[in-house]
C-alpha cells in the first residue's frame, strides 16, 4: 500500500476531509481508474508520497468546527505518517522514548551520529529506519559536507526516500541542523538566530539593543582583561563559556583572586575536553583506595568547534531560578509554561529539583513568561520549541539564556503528565512544516523531578539500591545515571556526576515537591560508595 514507506496521497486526503480540512474535499481514487482496493494488488500504479507543500497546505489554519476541534490534534499528527526526518546526533540513551514515539506516529527517522552510537541498535528494533555513522572528529566544514552528502543520498534509498525535515534534540548539534536545513531548503530555524542563541554574549547584546532588561557582563578573550571585567561587573559574579552546554564550566566567583583562579581552571577544562566516539567528554582523575579511574561525562559533539574558548563574566543574579518552555509558530507563542527550579548547587550551578506547575505567585509567573517570549522574539525566532532559563530577581525577571531546542532531561515527561503536550511531537511537526497547535489540556496532576548528584567522589559499587525507590507511590520514572563499578565525581573534586534522575506525579504540587526532595536526599545517602 506504499511506495518507499510513504502513505498514499489518496488516503491522506480522505483523512483531511474527515477531520474538517476543506482543502481535502476531493480524493484521488480515480487515479488510473482504480479503486483503493486495487492499489493493494499492483504496486506499479501507486500514487507518490505527499510533497512538503501539500502537507503544509493541508495543515493551514481554518475556521474550526466542533469536529475539527475534537480531532485537530490527531489529524495533525497523522500528517506525520510516512514523513522522513533526519535527526542529527541521537543524544543520550534516555531520549530513546522520543524515537519510539516517532515510530508510533509512522515517522521514518534516520539518525546521523558517531560510529558505534547506541542509536544503531534502534534499527534492529524497528524504531528508526536507518542509522548513518559519521566521523564527528572532522573539521566543521568537512563534517558538514559529509552529513549533507549522506542526507542527499537518502533520496535514492527506496526504504527511506527524500528527507522531509531535519532536526536535533542535542544542544551542540543545533547549529549543524540549522545549516543543513538552510542548504536543503527545509523548514528550520535561522542560522543567524541560532548562532546568537548559542553565544551568550551576543544574546546579552541583543537584549540591550532591543531595550529589554539585561545584566552587566563582559566578554573575556584574554587573561589580561580580568581586571577590566571585574571592575565592570563587580562581585559576586558568574564566569561561564559563551557557548557551553548544560552547566559545564559555569562557576560563581566571589573576588579577584577567585576570578583569576577560576579563569585558569576553566581555560584548562575547555582545553581538556576531548572527542571519543564522536561525543564531547570531560575527563577528571578520581583517586580511590586502589586505583585512579577516569570519570567521564558525555555532553555533545565536536569539541574543538562546538565549545568556544572565550568566557563571559556577568553579575550574579539573586532570586528564584526557573525554566520557561515556549513553542513558537508563525511568530506567535502558542505554548508557554514556567517550571520552578530548585536552588542550584554552587559554585557549579548544577540542577537539583523542579516542579510543574510553578508555585510562584501569578504575577511573577506572568512576568517570567513575558521575559521568555520577548527574548525568543528579540533574537528573531518565529518557529520552534525553546528552553529558556531565567530568574525572578529583586529587580524583576532576568534572562539567563535561550536554547533553540526542547528541554532535555525529564522535562518532556513532566509536560506530558501535567498538560498532555509532548514537546518532541510538536518539534517533529514543525520540522516537516506542519504548524504546531499544542493540545493543552489539564490532567489534574502535578509533577516534580530531581537530579541526584554524587555527594562525594568514589566508585559506585552497585545500583541495585535504586530498586526500592521505584515502587514508592507517586514515582513514575527513575533512571540510573551510573553503572556498577563506575567512578563518579563529588563536589569537592569538580562538577558533580549524576547518580540518578526521577519524576514523581501527584495531584498536589507541594506534596510532589516534598516527595521529590525527600527521595533525592535518601538516594544520595543510600548510594553505596567505595572510596
Amino acid at each position: 500500500m506504499s511506495v518507499g514507506g510513504k502513505v498514499p496521497v489518496s488516503y491522506r486526503y480522505k483523512l483531511y476531509r474527515i477531520t474538517g480540512y476543506s482543502h481535502a474535499t476531493r480524493t484521488r481514487e480515480n487515479m488510473s481508474g482504480q479503486q483503493p482496493a486495487d492499489m493493494f494488488v499492483s504496486t506499479s500504479t501507486l500514487p507518490g508520497a505527499m510533497a512538503p507543500k501539500e502537507r503544509s497546505r493541508a495543515a493551514v489554519d481554518l475556521t474550526p468546527t466542533a469536529t475539527f476541534q475534537m480531532l485537530q490534534t490527531d489529524s495533525s499528527q497523522q500528517l506525520l505518517r510516512g514523513a522522513t526526518i533526519a535527526v542529527i546526533c541521537s543524544g543520550p540513551k534516555d531520549k530513546k522514548s522520543i524515537y519510539q514515539r516517532a515510530a508510533e506516529l509512522g515517522v521514518k527517522v534516520v539518525v546521523i551520529d558517531f560510529t558505534h552510537s547506541w542509536a544503531e541498535e534502534m534499527v534492529a528494533e524497528d524504531i528508526i529506519a536507518k542509522f548513518i555513522p559519521i566521523d564527528f572528529t572532522a573539521d566543521n566544514e568537512v563534517l558538514f559536507q559529509q552529513v549533507l552528502a549522506a542526507i542527499r543520498s537518502l533520496e535514492e534509498d527506496p526504504l527511506v526516500g527524500r528527507v522531509d525535515g531535519i532536526c536535533t534534540f542535542v544542544e551542540l548539534a543545533v547549529p549543524m541542523a540549522a545549516r543543513l536545513c538552510k542548504a536543503l531548503g527545509l523548514p528550520g530555524p535561522s542560522v543567524e538566530c541560532v548562532d546568537i542563541a548559542r553565544d551568550k554574549h551576543k544574546t546579552r547584546d541583543i537584549m540591550t539593543a532591543k531595550g529589554l532588561p539585561s545584566i552587566r557582563n563582559f566578554l573575556i578573550t584574554d587573561q589580561n582583561q580580568l581586571e577590566q571585567a571585574a571592575q565592570h561587573v563587580g562581585f559576586p559574579a558568574v564566569l561561564k563559556p559563551i557557548g557551553g552546554v548544560s552547566s559545564l564550566g559555569v562557576q560563581k566567583v566571589s573576588d579577584m583572586d577567585d576570578l583569576k583562579r577560576t579563569y585558569g581552571k576553566l581555560v584548562h577544562l575547555l582545553a581538556g575536553l576531548r572527542m571519543k566516539a564522536g561525543r564531547l567528554e570531560r575527563v577528571a582523575k578520581i583517586h580511590t583506595a586502589s586505583t585512579v579511574s577516569e570519570a567521564i561525562e558525555a555532553d555533545g559533539i565536536n569539541v574543538e568547534h562546538a565549545i568556544a574558548a572565550d568566557l563571559m563574566l556577568e553579575e550574579f543574579l539573586d532570586g528564584d531560578e526557573v525554566d520557561v518552555e515556549c513553542i513558537f509558530c508563525d511568530g506567535e507563542c502558542r505554548f508557554c509554561y514556567v517550571v520552578d527550579s530548585g536552588p542550584t548547587v554552587e559554585p557549579y550551578f548544577t540542577e537539583t529539583w523542579g516542579t510543574l506547575p510553578s508555585l510562584l505567585p501569578e504575577e511573577k509567573v506572568a512576568g517570567l513568561k513575558k521575559m521568555a517570549q520577548d527574548a525568543v522574539a528579540a533574537i528573531g525566532f518565529t518557529h520552534g520549541v525553546f528552553h529558556v532559563e531565567g530568574k525572578f530577581t529583586s529587580r524583576g525577571p532576568r534572562l539567563i539564556e535561550v536554547n533553540a531546542r526542547m528541554a532535555g532531561g525529564l522535562f518532556r515527561t513532566i509536560f506530558r503528565l501535567v498538560c498532555g503536550v509532548d514537546l518532541a511531537v510538536e518539534q517533529l511537526l514543525m520540522t516537516v512544516g506542519i504548524p504546531s497547535r499544542p493540545p493543552i489540556k489539564s490532567t489534574g496532576m502535578s509533577a516534580a523531578f530531581a537530579s541526584v548528584g554524587a555527594p562525594k567522589s568514589g566508585v559506585v559499587d552497585s545500583i541495585e539500591f535504586l530498586d526500592k525507590f521505584r515502587d514508592i507511590s507517586g514515582v513514575v520514572q527513575l533512571s540510573a545515571y551510573v553503572n556498577d563499578g563506575e567512578a563518579v565525581i563529588g563536589p569537592e573534586d569538580g562538577m558533580p556526576s549524576w547518580i540518578a534522575r526521577f519524576v514523581v506525579s501527584l495531584s498536589d504540587v507541594r506534596k510532589a515537591k516534598a516527595l521529590a526532595q525527600k527521595l533525592s536526599s535518601e538516594i544520595a545517602a543510600d548510594c553505596p560508595y567505595r572510596i
